[in-house]
C-alpha cells in the first residue's frame, strides 16, 4: 500500500502571486487576448482591439493587468507597442481547464 507523502504549505507570497495570477485570467476578454497572442504570437495594440472587439481604451487596461503579473509583455516599435505572452505556463494552465472542461464535457 502507497502511503501519501506530505508536502509543506506553500509560501504566502507564492499563493499570493498564484492568486492574482487567476483572478486576471478569470475574465472573458483577458482570455480572448491570450488566445489570440497564442496563435499570433505578437500583435499590437489596434490589431488585439479587431480581434477582441474592444475600444482601445478597454484593450489597454486588460493588457495593464496582464502586464501586472507578468503574463504578457511589450515592446515598442516605432509608434506601436506590440505584446506577446510572458508566461507560457499561462498557456499550460489554459490548456488544462479546455481539456477539462471544453465543449466535449
Amino acid at each position: 500500500m502507497k502511503t501519501a507523502t506530505k508536502s509543506k504549505p506553500l509560501p504566502a507570497s507564492l499563493l499570493n502571486r498564484m492568486a492574482d495570477v487567476l483572478k486576471v485570467l478569470a475574465h472573458p476578454d483577458r482570455l480572448k487576448i491570450v488566445e489570440y497572442l497564442d496563435r499570433e504570437t505578437t500583435a499590437p495594440v489596434f490589431e488585439l482591439m479587431v480581434a477582441v472587439s474592444l475600444p482601445q481604451a478597454a484593450v489597454s487596461q486588460h493588457l495593464t493587468q496582464m502586464r501586472r503579473v507578468g503574463l504578457v509583455s511589450c515592446e515598442r516599435r516605432g509608434k506601436e507597442v506590440w505584446y506577446q505572452i510572458a508566461d507560457r505556463s499561462a498557456l499550460t494552465i489554459l490548456g488544462c481547464i479546455r481539456n477539462n472542461y471544453g465543449e466535449s464535457s
